[in-house]
Parts: structure tokens; sequence; C-alpha cells
């Protein structure tokens, strides 16, 4: 039973010895064909490596320093409280370091980078411009009408876009967001964000890295620390409203006193204006001091959840550029050229022995 199945074997092997001796015959009949069409790839690859043009890559990274501590103030906070004010409250975990990755990829964000005003060749216009001019958009958009006349202007108001500035602008977000920005915090431990810009213009790369950068940090610290600014502004507006009921109530004082200069001191009811007003002074200076003490602790609160965001390296020129080689784009382009060739053979060779 064992030698049947080793002759077997055996037998199998012969055969696909055999088979692979046919195909090497009929691929060597047709090695002119191979060869030519390897050239012909080979230079294919060749003229797209020096027509292609190179990517540079912008890198800018930042440190994030965001103290949500909670700082035990003690009794001060009693009258904030009873107004119904949190001045010693954290900003919120809206946005940590790990989701703020996310934020700068978002739609908002880059459109308003995209609206930031640049200097190309002593003329000043958006990203946006900067970007249809170096894609050669507008050479595509020849005969439609409806592109034809989009402009978007530096710092303009998003609000009042139309449908086919929209339109325009999903489309550069798109390509943007999925092959030309990358955002990533390579260590959850250490809160350094890295920002990565590709584009085959230069200073698109490093304008726009730059720009994305300053959007995202101005919306971040204004989103973090807008409860206790809001908080600041209440208390301040109080303790100004009081601050002039005070001085109303000393000249009230002062008014009532000489009104009541050298009388009768049988007469005590014509001093009653005077010590009522001798009472809101009080009054008023109490609440005064509590309310000077919250706007110094408001503050402190602001300036503690007010995140700082700190550049560590920016992009300088010339930036990294990748450039596909010749070599590479001979040898690639050779390469699959004589596979798809021999591919051919072989398929065309099994269709015609059916």
């Amino acid at each position: 039973m064992d030698n049947i199945t080793k002759e077997k074997d055996e037998i199998s092997l012969k055969d696909l010895i055999e088979n692979l001796k046919e195909w090497y015959v009929f691929l060597l009949t047709k090695w002119k064909t191979i060869v030519t069409l390897v050239i012909v790839g080979g230079t294919l690859g060749l003229t797209y490596s020096l027509l292609k043009k190179p990517i540079y890559t912008a890198t800018l990274s930042f440190a994030l320093e965001d103290d949500n501590s909670n700082v035990n103030i003690g009794g001060a906070l009693g009258l904030a409280s009873s107004l119904g004010l949190d001045v010693g409250g954290s900003g919120g975990g809206m946005f940590s370091s790990s989701n703020l990755t996310q934020l700068f990829k978002s739609r908002s964000m880059v459109e308003k980078t995209l609206l930031l005003p640049v200097n190309v060749d002593n003329k000043v216009i958006s990203l946006a411009e900067m970007y249809i001019q170096n894609n050669n958009w507008r050479k595509k958009w020849e005969g439609k009408q409806r592109f034809e006349s989009v402009q978007f202007l530096p710092n303009a108001n998003r609000k009042t876009f139309t449908r086919d500035q929209d339109s325009i602008m999903g489309a550069m977000y798109e390509k943007l967001s999925k092959s030309e920005l990358k955002v990533e915090q390579k260590d959850k431990k250490i809160s350094i964000i890295n920002i990565e810009v590709s584009d085959n213009d230069e200073l698109f790369a490093k304008y726009f890295c730059e720009g994305l950068a300053i959007k995202v940090s101005e919306f971040y610290v204004s989103t973090k620390s807008k409860r206790a600014r809001i908080n600041m502004d209440i208390l301040e507006r109080q303790r100004d409203s009081i601050r002039s009921e005070l001085n109303s109530a000393i000249t009230g004082v002062a008014v009532a006193t000489d009104n009541t200069f050298n009388l009768n001191p049988a007469l005590n009811v014509r001093k009653t204006p005077s010590v009522r007003r001798q009472v809101d002074v009080q009054a008023n200076t109490a609440i005064l001091t509590e309310l000077v003490k919250q706007v110094e602790l408001a503050k402190v609160t602001l300036r503690r959840e007010t995140p700082l965001i700190q550049i560590i390296d920016r992009p300088i020129l010339p930036l990294q550029k990748e450039r596909f080689g010749k070599a590479k784009g001979l040898v690639i382009g050779g390469l699959l050229a004589g596979f798809i060739t021999i591919l051919w053979l072989v398929l065309r060779k099994l269709l015609k022995d059916l």
C-alpha cells in the first residue's frame, strides 16, 4: 500500500515538473514580447517619476498643559454660590489631550484655517484660493459657469457661503483630512501632539500647518475657559454696580447731614434720612468687600482654567521632501509590466487549449 502511494506521489511530481518545463519553454518563445513590454513599462515608470511632483511635509509639535486640579478656596466662595455663580469649578473635560487630536481634523477647524489670509506673489489671498490654484481646479471648472466665478476671500464670513462654495469647501476638506493631514499623540502619557501636513506645494503645507495650530488653539483656550470668563464678567458688573450704589449712599449721607446741621436735638425724626443712608453705606461696604474678593478669586480661577498650549517645533523651510525616485519608477514599472505580460500570455494559452 505504501509503495502504491509513493509511486503516485512520484508520478504527480513528475507531471508537475513536466508542466513547468512546458510553460518555461512556451514563455521562452515569447521572450521578445516580454522584454519589449518590460522596457515599455520601465519607460512609463521612469516618465511617471519625472512628472510626479515631490511631496513636502510640514511638521509642528506642541505641548498641552491643562490644570484641572480643584483648589480648595474654602468659605470665601459663599457669596458667589449664593449669587448662583461657580468660580471654583473646572472648565470640564470636553477636550482632553487624547480627543483634541480629533478637533484638528474637524471640518470647522479645517475650513476656518482655509480662510486665513496669506501673501503669495505680493498678493493677499486665502489659503483656499492658494489650494485651488496649486491643484489647477479652475482649469477643470472651465465651461462650468457655476464654479468659474466662485471666490474665497480672506477671513470671509462662512455663514454667507453659497451652495457651490459649500461644495468646493467640502471637496477641499475631504482631500485634506483623508490624505494630507495627519494628527497624532505618540505617547498617551505625554501631552505632546504632532501635526503633519503633506502637499505638493511647500508654502501651502507650511502655512496650513501653522494656521491650523493657531485656529485650534484659539478655539480650545476659549472653550475651556468660557465658563470662568463669564462668571468673572458677571462678578465685575455686580462689583461696579454696588460701588456705584455705595458712592450714591455716601453722597446721600453727606446731603442728609447738611440738612440737619444745627438741628434741635429734640427733633430726631429729621435725622431719619441720614441714618438710613448710613445703613446703606455699611451694607454696601460689606457687599463690595466680598465682591472684590470674589472678583480676585474669579481671576485666579480663569488663569488656572486657561490651558497653556506651547509650540515646541515649527515647520522650517526647506521642508522635508519625498520624491518618487527614477530608479524606483524604472524597476516598479518594468516588474509590473513583466508580470502583467506573463499573466496575459498564460491566460491566452489556457483559453486556446480549452
